[in-house]
């Protein structure tokens, strides 16, 4: 059995565990602007309107009746390059089966296009908004890390969420029609 004192330093330690929670998740909240909503898993996805990379404006609704990828990258980022022929593949795999790849470029639209004409890709690229609330922050990367992946059903519901890379069994998982993440 316990003694009192330890019981006491039981409790203090419980006690800033709690409050070092709470903290931890009020201080990620912290980064989202005042009447910014940020989607979670299960929410219905926000219907942004993106640039494609000739300046037309592309909605998320416009996707409606597939699987959808979403994966925001930057040209800068390692990570995201080293995940890019992965996610190309699996766009070469699924698309024909309902799902889509969809890569939103968090970065300058000259540098994206710079980057994909050495590094060419088979699936759509649009532009996200760098600006706050950014297009990532919307879909719930908090801390803006990228890369950042959100899935979508076919009625734009968010199914699941990832920071950082996505690995091959994962993107099969994901994209694959029979089953659910």
């Amino acid at each position: 059995m316990l003694s009192r004192t330890n019981l006491f330093i039981l409790a203090l330690a419980l006690l800033a565990a709690i409050a070092g929670g709470w903290l931890q998740h009020e201080s990620r909240l912290a980064h989202v602007p005042p009447g910014v909503h940020v989607a979670n898993v299960g929410d219905l996805r926000p219907d942004v309107a993106l640039l494609d990379l000739r300046g037309h404006e592309r909605r998320l609704s416009g996707y409606q009746g597939k699987r959808l990828l979403l994966n925001f990258w930057a040209s800068w980022c390692v990570p995201c390059v080293t995940e890019m022929p992965a996610l190309n593949a699996a766009q070469r795999k699924f698309a024909d089966q309902g799902a889509i790849v969809l890569g939103i470029a968090m970065d300058e639209p000259d540098n994206v296009r710079a980057f994909l004409s050495t590094h060419p890709v088979d699936y759509p690229i649009l532009v996200g908004q760098l600006a706050s609330p950014s297009t990532s922050l919307r879909f719930g990367d908090i801390d803006e890390v990228l890369p950042y992946s959100v899935l979508l059903d076919e009625n734009g519901k968010i199914l699941a969420v990832q920071r950082g890379p996505l690995k091959a069994e994962q993107l099969e998982h994901w994209l694959s029609p029979t089953t659910a993440p």
